[in-house]
C-alpha cells in the first residue's frame, strides 16, 4: 500500500469517521480507522459496533492495499503536522508516514480483522434538507431519555407526510414536538422511523454534511447517506409512545411572553433555587403581570414581574427551571412564546410558531 494525501482532506475525512471509534472497547480494533487505498480513492471506515461509518477522498494512490491504524494516534499526529502532502507506505504490519520532514513509523492491525460495513439495502428512504432537519434535532434531542431501562425514550420519532416533517422527543417529564413545512422527496405513506437522538444530532453535525441528506431504513438500521459520507446506526424498535393523547384541546389560561425577557428574568430568579429547582408561576390575569419566584430555605427568596398578554382566568403552577431553560433555549431568535395552562397540577405547554412550530410540554412540580 503506497499513497499520498493533503493533509487539509486527511483531517477532514478523520473528523467525519472519529464519531464512530469505540473509546472503551476491549477490541483494540474497534478504535481504529480501516483505511483502504485503490484507484485514486481512500475509503476511511470506523464502528463500535451500533454505529458504522464510512468516507471517501481523492488521492494519490501508487499501491492498491487495506490497513488499520489506530484512530487516536493517527488523529493526534494529522492535527500536528503542516497543510502539505502526507504519505504512507505500508510493509508487513508497520506503515511509514511522512510529511516534509517528520516521519512516523507506526503498527498496523490486521484489516482482515476489521467488522464488514453493513449491507445497506434501505426498504424506504426520503431525501431532506439538512440544514432545516438539524434545527429541528437541536431543538428536541435534549428532550430524549437516558435512562437505558427504557431504551425506545431515548429515539426521536421523525414522520415525513404531504411535506411535513415532524419530530418528536419525550423522557416521560417532558415532551417536546417541533414541524416543519418543505418539498421531499414523494412518498406515497408516511415515512417514520425512530433515530437514537444522540446519533440523529451527530450526523447532522458532521463537517461533510451536504445540503440535502438521504434518511432510509431497514429492518434494524437507519442509514444517512451523504456526499461521499454514509453513516449506519441501529434503529430503535418498538412503538413510541402515543403523544398526541397528552395534548389537550383547549386551555384556561394563555399567557404570551416576551422570550428574551423572560429568559433574562428566570435566570436571575432561579439563581435561588439551589437545593430545589422549582420555580413558581404566578399569573395575574387581571394586570397582565407573570411573577416569577423562588425560593430555598438555606438562601431566602427571589421574585420579578414580567408584563405579558393573558387570556382568561389567573393561575399558578410550578416548573423545573431547568427543563424551562431547554425550552427558552429551543425557542432563541424567537420574539415571544406562549404557555398554556389547564390547572396546577395539569402540564403547562410553550408554544412558538415561525418557520419551525414548536411545542414543549412540561409536567409540573408541587407547589
Amino acid at each position: 500500500m503506497k499513497f499520498s494525501v493533503s493533509q487539509s482532506a486527511l483531517a477532514g475525512a478523520l473528523a467525519v469517521v472519529s464519531k464512530g471509534m469505540a473509546s472503551n472497547s476491549t477490541l483494540p480494533i474497534l478504535s481504529g480507522v480501516y483505511i483502504k487505498a485503490e484507484e485514486g480513492v481512500l475509503e476511511f471506515q470506523t464502528t463500535n459496533l451500533t454505529i458504522s461509518i464510512r468516507h471517501k477522498i481523492q488521492a494519490n494512490v501508487e499501491e492498491a492495499g487495506a490497513t488499520v491504524l489506530s484512530g487516536k494516534i493517527l488523529s493526534n499526529i494529522v492535527k500536528t503536522l503542516p497543510d502539505s502532502a502526507v504519505s504512507f507506505e505500508g510493509a508487513g504490519h508497520t506503515v511509514l508516514i511522512s510529511c516534509e520532514k517528520s516521519k512516523f513509523r507506526l503498527n498496523t492491525l490486521e484489516a482482515g480483522d476489521f467488522p464488514e460495513f453493513p449491507d445497506l439495502s434501505p426498504d424506504r428512504s426520503i431525501e431532506l434538507p439538512s440544514g432545516l432537519l438539524s434545527q429541528m434535532v437541536d431543538k428536541v434531542y435534549k428532550v430524549t431519555s437516558k435512562d437505558s431501562s427504557r431504551p425506545i425514550l431515548s429515539g426521536i420519532l421523525l414522520s415525513v407526510e404531504e411535506n411535513t416533517i415532524r419530530l418528536v422527543a419525550t423522557d416521560s417529564y417532558r415532551l417536546a414536538v417541533c414541524d416543519s413545512n418543505t418539498e421531499t422527496s414523494s412518498v406515497d405513506e408516511a415515512f417514520v422511523a425512530i433515530v437514537p437522538g444522540n446519533t440523529f444530532h451527530d450526523v447532522l453535525t458532521l463537517p461533510s454534511m451536504t445540503e440535502e441528506v438521504m434518511v432510509g431504513i431497514t429492518d434494524s438500521q437507519v442509514v444517512f447517506s451523504f456526499g461521499n459520507t454514509t453513516y449506519v446506526s441501529r434503529k430503535i424498535d418498538g412503538t413510541f409512545p402515543n403523544y398526541r393523547q397528552l395534548l389537550p384541546p383547549s386551555c384556561t389560561t394563555s399567557v404570551r411572553i416576551d422570550v428574551p425577557q423572560f429568559a433574562a428574568a428566570l435566570k436571575r430568579v432561579s439563581v435561588i433555587a439551589l437545593a430545589n429547582p422549582s420555580v413558581r408561576f404566578d399569573i395575574d390575569a387581571d394586570d397582565k403581570v407573570l411573577k416569577l419566584s423562588a425560593s430555598s430555605p438555606d438562601q431566602g427568596e427571589s421574585t420579578e414581574l414580567l408584563p405579558v398578554e393573558v387570556e382568561g382566568e389567573g393561575m399558578a403552577i410550578a416548573l423545573n427551571y431547568h427543563y424551562v431553560f431547554d425550552c427558552v433555549n429551543a425557542a432563541t431568535g424567537q420574539d415571544s412564546i406562549t404557555l398554556e395552562l389547564q390547572s396546577a397540577m395539569q402540564p403547562g405547554i410553550f408554544k412558538s410558531y415561525s418557520k419551525i412550530n414548536y411545542l414543549y410540554l412540561l409536567m409540573p412540580v408541587r407547589m
